[in-house]
């Protein structure tokens, strides 16, 4: 799963701008969401990835880098 991707559905989420959102953005602290948010934001994912994200995978997921790295790891899984 590329970065871009991820920024991509995470800007059109929160209304931000693609190019602000890094690796280190914090999804709750920096794009200032709710738990609610976030919880949209993961079936977003989920949806446009078909990787199922569990919620205690979801427990330690912080930042932008977070959610690509458990996508890099778990695409394989889903192929």
């Amino acid at each position: 799963m590329e970065f871009e991707t991820v920024a991509a559905i995470i800007a059109e989420q929160f209304g931000v701008d693609a190019e602000d959102i890094t690796e280190d953005t914090d999804i709750l602290e920096d794009l200032n969401a709710t738990s609610m948010d976030a919880v949209e934001l993961i079936v977003a994912i989920e949806s446009a990835t078909d990787i199922a994200i569990p919620d205690e995978a979801v427990d330690n997921i912080h930042t932008v880098g977070d959610v690509v790295a458990y996508l890099r790891e778990h695409a394989s899984e889903e192929e």
